[in-house]
């Protein structure tokens, strides 16, 4: 190899090695690569939990029944006993022994062992009235609806239940004349039994049964 050819070799390689060694530089000024994770990051997105299907249950609803009033006053209106205090005081007088009815199947209930409530207005004397209030159930409903029909009463529906009545006069052995009667209500869960002598507030049962049963 000539000495032109070597000095020009020689320039070649210089700038091989000047280019080479620029490269390394540039190399070295670049910011390193971000690292590169193995794999992508797994979010895992939670969805909300659909709540459980509960089908509607329906509310049970209380039994049907007859509350027993705790006291007579309890089983007016206000109106009803401001007029029985007003007209034939007092209300259970103990030596008032009349019977709410004298219907043998009645009494057998009233007086067999269901919860009853006695009421009772005026002296003892020839004026005057008992209330009997009784919890019965539906089987001795069904027999005191077929007992007092059978008996001569006459019946009637009144509000969601039944009414029966008869009334008698009659004249004393002194010849004093007299009217006297029973109304007795069967209703749901409940019976009222009056007896009355020479006293028949207007609307009495009506008041009891309105005042009980709404």
């Amino acid at each position: 190899m000539g000495t032109v050819e070597q000095s020009r070799w020689k320039q070649v390689a210089v700038g091989c090695v000047a280019l080479g060694a620029l490269a390394v530089m540039v190399a070295g000024c670049r910011p390193e690569p971000a690292a590169t994770p193995s794999s992508s990051p797994s979010i895992t997105v939670k969805q909300p939990t659909p709540a459980p299907s509960v089908s509607p249950i329906e509310t049970e609803k209380p039994q049907a029944g007859f509350e027993l009033p705790a006291s007579c006053e309890q089983i007016y209106s206000a109106a009803m006993l401001a007029a029985l205090q007003s007209a034939n005081p007092p209300l259970n007088d103990p030596g008032v022994t009349m019977l709410s009815t004298e219907n043998a199947d009645l009494l057998e209930i009233i007086h067999g062992g269901a919860p009853t409530l006695r009421c009772s207005w005026g002296q003892p004397s020839e004026f005057g009235l008992a209330t009997n209030v009784t919890v019965i159930d539906g089987d001795q409903a069904e027999a005191v609806l077929a007992a007092l029909p059978a008996a001569g009463f006459g019946c009637e529906a009144l509000g969601d239940g039944t009414v029966c009545r008869i009334e008698q006069k009659g004249v004393t052995l002194d010849d004093n004349e007299y009217t006297r009667g029973e109304t007795h209500y069967v209703g749901d869960g409940g019976l009222v039994t009056t007896a009355w002598i020479n006293f028949a507030p207007e609307g009495y049962t009506e008041d009891v049964v309105a005042t009980l049963w709404g």
